[in-house]
């Protein structure tokens, strides 16, 4: 009899084991809509990292710095939050709380660079100005927080893949790298102005070329699919409709930085610095809103 009940405990225990292993990341199975916050607000924060890094280049500038410093402020206020908030939930965000202890240690690693990240950025909101060594520093710390942070997002994405949106996986990866595309529009302003400020030039301006090439490949697989990407594309008239706004301000940006990006290219003039810094933001909006069309077909 003892032997008869040990081994229905072996084969209960096996069976919880099973289980266990294939529930999804977060306790309470979050719904396809969740899903979509999740994975909306995770990428978010890649281009947050990047907008802050920029927001401190054009201050160090000069260019419109009183705007950019209240910016800079604002941005770094909202990625602290949606942190927090991925971590313990956030009714405001709407997003669940994460139990996934693997995430949470990925959260955990991104916490700890933002601590360094983050002092540096309220020195500079606190004193108004950008010396030499924190554009050296917020240059070297804003790719590790990227990195990162794009970590979380790649866990959040195979979890949603797997659970909430297993119907239309393609949908995760979509929701994902469109999502990355408005990191791109930031990265490609930071590393033109990093150029344009004088540090490490040719480096900035190989990461440019690679970072813009990315977008405008990304923009088309969004559109019409791309294999290599594992993109399927998008028959949604209202979605097509909303990347074509975005490809028309992208024909208007591409040339600055493309320019900015060729080898033969010694100096950025202040008009051209001028027109990345007030047409970089229109891109960044118009891409947001193709993101949230793409996180709203989630949740149908």
């Amino acid at each position: 009899m003892k032997r008869r009940f040990f081994i229905k405990g072996i084969m209960f225990s096996a069976a919880m084991v099973t289980a266990l292993g294939a529930m999804p990341l977060w306790a309470g199975a979050p719904t396809a809509a969740e899903y979509g916050v999740v994975l909306n607000l995770s990428g978010k924060q890649r281009m947050l990292t990047q907008k802050m890094s920029k927001e401190v280049m054009l201050v160090a500038l000069g260019v419109d710095a009183q705007t950019n410093l209240g910016n800079l402020k604002k941005t770094a206020a909202l990625f602290d939050k949606t942190l927090k908030g991925l971590k313990d939930g956030d009714a405001d965000l709407g997003l669940p709380p994460t139990e996934s202890r693997r995430i949470k240690r990925q959260l955990g690693k991104v916490a700890k660079i933002w601590k360094g990240f983050h002092a540096t950025v309220e020195s500079v909101v606190g004193s108004g100005q950008v010396s030499k060594d924190q554009v050296a520093q917020i240059a070297k710390e804003n790719l590790p927080l990227l990195k990162q942070m794009n970590k979380c997002v790649k866990l959040y994405e195979k979890d949603a893949s797997k659970a909430g949106l297993k119907s239309d996986p393609g949908l995760a990866v979509t929701i994902n790298l469109a999502g990355k595309q408005r990191m791109l529009t930031q990265k490609m302003s930071k590393e033109y102005l990093l150029a344009a400020y004088g540090h490490a030039v040719e480096d900035n301006k190989l990461n440019l070329l690679e970072t813009y090439s990315l977008f405008e490949r990304t923009l088309k697989g969004l559109m019409d699919g791309d294999a290599t990407l594992d993109l399927p594309g998008t028959q949604n008239a209202a979605i097509r409709a909303q990347l074509e706004v975005v490809a028309g301000l992208w024909a208007t940006f591409k040339p600055v930085v493309v320019e900015g990006a060729d080898p033969k290219t010694s100096s950025y003039p202040a008009d051209k610095v001028n027109t990345l810094a007030t047409t970089n933001l229109p891109l960044l909006k118009q891409m947001n809103r193709a993101v949230g069309m793409f996180a709203k077909e989630a949740a149908k």
